[in-house]
């Protein structure tokens, strides 16, 4: 998978995690801070969290929300 792959595929994630109609999804890039650029609650990270674990088959262990940035 290329890294426009990711992103692309990352989008689509956050377009259902940010719940704010005002963040247009293509505006958002890696330097955006989850919850202080995005105004993502608790509820939409952990959305976010189980998302990208199931889109990438992959498992994030030991790892609080707080650690996501």
């Amino acid at each position: 998978m290329t890294k426009i792959e990711i992103q692309e595929k990352l989008r689509e994630i956050f377009k259902l995690a940010v719940s704010n109609p005002q963040i247009a999804p293509e505006n958002i890039t890696p330097e955006c801070g989850l919850t202080t650029d995005l105004g993502m609650t608790s509820m939409g990270l952990l959305y976010l969290v189980i998302a990208v674990e199931e889109s990438f088959d992959i498992r994030f262990d030991d790892v609080g929300l707080a650690d996501f940035k």
